[in-house]
């Protein structure tokens, strides 16, 4: 039995230290670590605080969106048994300063995102979170290597160095702290001993079921719980080591975004709160109505109960097919799933396992067994600890997992005088030991993204505003869990909209109120304690919540707010009507329109048409989608499989016996600047200009053997989904030969569609798809051939690109053809057309930069040739 959170990291990474670990979003493409990669990463960082003098006990603020380096730095401070203050990422940075200034932290580990709004405050030291990389073993002097070596730095045996004795379950591993923006935070002191009691249990059921799991290895996990929680480190770092499996983070929530990278990356299990549960279940559904087969889906719904799981996957596979057939489970935590939900996912045939407990218990106090659930429970209680119900249905738990509270000085214990802990939350058990979750006693409001909000804090911001007399803030259900909503009572002539508007701007965006109702006296109900009666508040705001939908709809409107965050453009100085032209009164650029629909579907967890939201003028155009109008779809087709073996050995050949020779005949094509592909290996992003349809065999004859045959290119997405999609007017033989047409198109020449309009941005996710697969992706910017001989303005899509690949740009440029193609000839002399190559031009070392300025840049770089 592991003493430390360092023994058991130790152990289990080395087990597992050449398979991958944790994948992750790098713009466009995906970034891998082994668990051997991870460990060394980790063992620098553990190095690196060392030579800061920070050592055991002492307090590391780490602040920043899920990954690997997050992952590694936690586990750096585990190994030197520095104490981690994880902060949300969605934190604001206020708040974060407080808490860093009550623990005394000696470091800060945050994003570049955040060190620029730390730096505003003064807060000092710090270190990038992207600064945390694997040791690069090329780096320094020989004698640097050598001292490194010996000192056992950057190497998973440095696991050992840091693995003191003097480390044991009584140590402080983290300090985390849930509420938001309190006068004094309160934390919750987690030791590794806590974890360990937690992870006991779990690993000696799965231990039963590893014979198995060679079948299916590896198991991945979407996880898409903030590690800065910890049901999140649980599902993100302490059990997957269990089983060698692999964890996949991504910022992307919509649904769609979820579905394809379950699909693309053969995801097993997906870790989330109900409320993705609840979007992914709201798009099948909606699919299932725009393509007319919602009711007979129901039927089979209805057909499907009580049938044994295997048949449910037969009866469901076209809607199991978008998954993929290696995703079976759900966990979801954090947060309570409605039966509905719950119900529709496991007639499917999916197990969607609820898990329980708070940050006091170190997360989790039962759990379903993913082969025995319990239906509509949250599970049974774990091994080693204890739950009892109280007279008023309080869950009460006592165990190795329960930790204790920090109040800025020192540990405070958490539980009474026989050792159990009152959870706040009401419950049941039923005669099998399953435990079910029945409401809040704590004013705590959970949203359906998990999140805790704290009603006094809220109340706190809104009491700082002059022309508040008196407030309540209660929360509003909403599928099983809550959102806040303010009770207002106003001095005379103030301004509820204006009163909340500033209220929101000192509070993190995740703790906004987006509901608000006035109260209609001068003064609240009060108990005899003259505390305010939230519960015949609560029932009065839900009224008036109600009442004031079915009137007018949903009131609040997202659109200006998000215009003004994402044009950093004050609402005040703008037209904010439903008649507000976004192109005219807004000054939205395409790419600010791009981040619009972005951030909608983010905020709503919904997928919005981007071929309708192009056709959107004004703001009444877009809130009328944003509700569900009539919605066209646009589905443009990228195959996987043509990125596969055989395909890739079939294309290889008909290059050198059908294209090569044609090009040849054509156009026998002199190359220029060919010197500056020496040593060049790719993957490359390739640009050129463009003239005819025959640009694609000259650059590819122009570029060496090793860059040649692995080429994908964008094309026209309208007219090559033409080709796939064929008009039902043509006839049955023009229909068959459109469809060989795009079967050899995208088999033979490679090509996927980057559509002229909208649905662009999954096309650049492919190219990022391909890319990791090694290919390198041909582009031509200007979207169109030209029809004078001069260069079209290059879209600024490429600079988008080019920024989120993070691979080098290779400016081509084709001479003559243009000439040649306006003399009417089919062939052209040889050397009469000239292919020339510039140098690789690199961007990833400026994250920062413009789109819109890179995609000049380019131009000017194939101009120039």
């Amino acid at each position: 039995m592991a003493e430390s959170l360092a023994e058991f990291f130790r152990a289990n990474f080395q087990a597992h230290a050449g398979e991958r670990a944790y994948g992750q979003r790098c713009g466009y493409r995906m970034e891998w670590f082994t668990y051997g990669q991870v460990a060394e990463m980790a063992a620098e960082f553990a190095h690196g605080l060392e030579e800061r003098g920070i050592g055991k006990g002492e307090r590391l603020m780490l602040w920043g969106k899920n990954s690997a380096q997050w992952v590694a730095a936690f586990l750096g401070c585990a190994m030197s048994g520095v104490v981690v203050v994880p902060m949300d990422d969605v934190a604001a940075a206020e708040f974060a300063g407080r808490v860093a200034r009550q623990v005394e932290a000696k470091l800060w580990v945050c994003s570049r995102k955040h060190a620029a709004d730390l730096g505003k405050a003064g807060a000092v030291p710090m270190l990038a979170l992207e600064e945390v990389k694997v040791p690069a073993p090329s780096t320094g002097s020989a004698q640097a290597l050598s001292r490194r070596t010996q000192q056992g730095r950057g190497t998973l045996a440095s696991y050992g160095t840091f693995a003191h004795a003097t480390i044991g379950r009584d140590d402080i591993l983290q300090i985390v702290f849930t509420s938001g923006t309190t006068a004094e935070p309160k934390g919750v002191v987690i030791t590794h001993g806590n974890v360990l009691a937690n992870i006991a249990p779990l690993e000696q059921e799965m231990q039963r079921y590893l014979k198995h799991e060679r079948w299916v290895h590896p198991v991945r996990f979407l996880n898409l719980l903030p590690l800065s929680h910890v049901f999140g480190q649980f599902l993100g770092m302490f059990l997957p080591p269990l089983l060698g499996g692999t964890v996949i983070f991504q910022e992307e929530f919509k649904p769609s975004e979820i579905l394809t990278t379950i699909r693309r990356e053969r995801v097993s299990v997906l870790v989330a709160v109900p409320r993705v549960l609840q979007s992914l279940r709201q798009k099948i559904e909606s699919d299932l109505e725009d393509s007319g087969k919602a009711e007979e889906f129901r039927e089979r719904s209805r057909a499907a109960e009580g049938k044994h799981f295997l048949r449910r996957w037969w009866i469901f596979r076209a809607t199991r097919r978008q998954f993929g057939w290696k995703f079976w489970a759900f966990i979801c935590g954090g947060a309570a799933l409605d039966a509905e939900t719950e119900e529709f996912w496991g007639r499917l045939g999916y197990a969607a396992i609820q898990g329980y407990g708070l940050t006091e218990t170190t997360s989790l106090i039962s759990v379903n067994h993913p082969f025995k659930l319990g239906k509509g429970s949250i599970g049974k209680v774990l091994p080693g600890r204890e739950v009892k119900l109280a007279e008023d249905g309080e869950i009460l738990v006592r165990g190795g997992g329960v930790a204790a509270t920090w109040d800025g000085v020192r540990r405070s214990a958490v539980v009474d005088d026989e050792g159990w802990f009152r959870t706040g939350d009401v419950g049941a058990l039923d005669e099998a030991g399953n435990l079910f979750f029945k409401g809040r006693k704590k004013e705590v409001i959970v949203t359906p993204a998990g999140l805790n909000i704290y009603p006094e804090d809220l109340e706190a911001a809104l009491r700082r505003q002059p022309e508040i007399k008196d407030c309540v803030v209660v929360g509003i259900d909403r599928q099983g869990n809550a959102e806040p909503c303010a009770v207002l009572i106003l001095r005379t002539g103030a301004s509820a909209n204006t009163v909340m508007e500033s209220a929101n701007q000192s509070l993190a965006e995740f703790q906004r109120m987006r509901m608000w109702v006035q109260w209609p006296q001068e003064d609240f109900p009060r108990t005899n304690t003259q505390k305010p009666r939230r519960n015949v508040i609560t029932e009065f705001a839900r009224k008036e919540i109600l009442q004031s939908r079915a009137e007018d709809g949903e009131t609040e409107s997202p659109v200006i707010e998000l215009i003004e965050r994402i044009t950093g453009r004050s609402v005040a100085t703008l037209r904010a009507g439903a008649d507000s032209d976004l192109q005219s009164d807004f000054g939205l650029s395409s790419l600010e329109r791009v981040e619009l629909i972005g951030a909608l579907e983010d905020r709503y967890q919904v997928d919005m048409s981007e071929t309708r939201f192009s056709a959107a003028q004004t703001v009444g155009d877009v809130e009328r989608i944003l509700r569900g109008g009539t919605r066209q779809r646009v589905e443009f087709h990228y195959p996987n499989w043509v990125l596969l073996w055989p395909v890739t050995w079939v294309r290889r050949l008909a290059r050198y016996l059908l294209v090569m020779p044609a090009t040849l005949l054509l156009a026998w094509p002199k190359i220029e600047g060919r010197e500056h592909l020496w040593g060049v290996n790719g993957p490359l992003l390739v640009i050129c200009n463009h003239i005819s349809d025959i640009d694609l065999a000259l650059v590819q004859a122009a570029l060496p053997a090793r860059l040649r045959h692995g080429v994908a290119t964008a094309t026209g997405g309208e007219a090559l989904e033409a080709l796939r999609v064929p008009a039902p007017e043509k006839n049955l033989f023009r229909r068959m030969f459109d469809r060989v047409k795009w079967m050899l198109g995208v088999s033979l020449l490679n090509l996927f569609p980057l559509p002229r309009e909208a649905g662009f941005r999954q096309s650049f996710a492919y190219a990022g798809q391909a890319v990791d697969r090694g290919y390198s992706v041909l582009v031509f910017p200007e979207g169109r051939h030209t029809e004078d001989g001069r260069m079209n303005p290059f879209r600024a899509g490429i600079g988008l690109l080019a920024k989120n690949l993070g691979i080098p740009v290779l400016p081509m440029r084709i001479v003559g053809l243009f000439e040649v193609k306006q003399a009417g000839k089919k062939f052209a002399p040889p050397g009469r057309i000239i292919v020339r190559i510039g140098k690789p031009i690199k961007f990833a070392a400026a994250p920062e930069r413009d789109p819109a300025e890179i995609a000049r840049e380019l131009q000017s770089a194939v101009e120039a040739l």
